[in-house]
């Protein structure tokens, strides 16, 4: 049988790596075979890539460039890791996906959501994640969590009006396909982000057997 695939979704300071790691313990702890990554990277090709994207050095990278970096690496990401696990019944834990894409370069850069979509097309062809859970909290609530952590990377540094239009996109991604979206509310204290996920997760697996 094939493995599902679930997507953890995000703006900044939403607490993706904590929660990951929660969620990756409530699957583990239902006994499931799971694999988990992340975009950009999840492969040696695809971390390099991610080198270069979140290098603030790199100021003079255009919108379509980092778009078709983001899908390169997506594609060495599907083939060698993703598709393969799937089909041997594991499930995918993967920190950021497409999702990633209509939000940070279609919201935040501005990029026409038909050249995603063609890309999202041609790389994947009909693979979607099966769920797709999103933090989400106030921006300024995000950027000041985030501001809190280490040098901030060329995305972190861009102004507070890119990351509003990148948390609107998330959430017209989410109004668009709710069958697939579950949204946490992060901007709680982590207990009850935990709280949340636990029931959200423990609804959707009882969905699926």
């Amino acid at each position: 049988m094939r493995g599902r695939f679930i997507t953890l979704e995000g703006g900044e300071g939403a607490g993706k790596t904590s929660n990951l790691q929660f969620i990756q313990q409530f699957l583990e702890n239902a006994g499931i075979d799971l694999v988990v990554t992340r975009e950009p990277g999840g492969t040696e090709l695809g971390e390099a890539i991610r080198e270069l994207l979140l290098d603030h050095r790199n100021t003079s990278m255009l919108d379509d460039t980092e778009l078709l970096l983001m899908f390169a690496a997506r594609s060495q990401h599907i083939n060698q890791l993703i598709t393969p696990a799937l089909n041997e019944g594991k499930w995918v834990l993967c920190d950021r996906f497409t999702d990633a894409s209509y939000a940070y370069q279609g919201g935040g850069r501005g990029v026409d959501q038909s050249r995603i979509q063609q890309l999202e097309q041609w790389v994947q062809g009909d693979l979607r994640p099966d769920l797709t859970l999103l933090l989400d909290l106030p921006v300024e609530q995000g950027l000041e969590r985030a501001s809190a952590r280490s040098e901030p990377d060329r995305f972190e540094r861009e102004k507070t009006e890119f990351f509003l239009r990148v948390r609107e996109a998330y959430l017209e991604r989410v109004r668009a396909d709710e069958a697939r979206y579950r949204i946490i509310d992060a901007s709680q204290p982590l207990p009850e982000v935990h709280q949340q996920l636990n029931q959200t997760l423990e609804n959707v697996l009882a969905s699926w057997t």
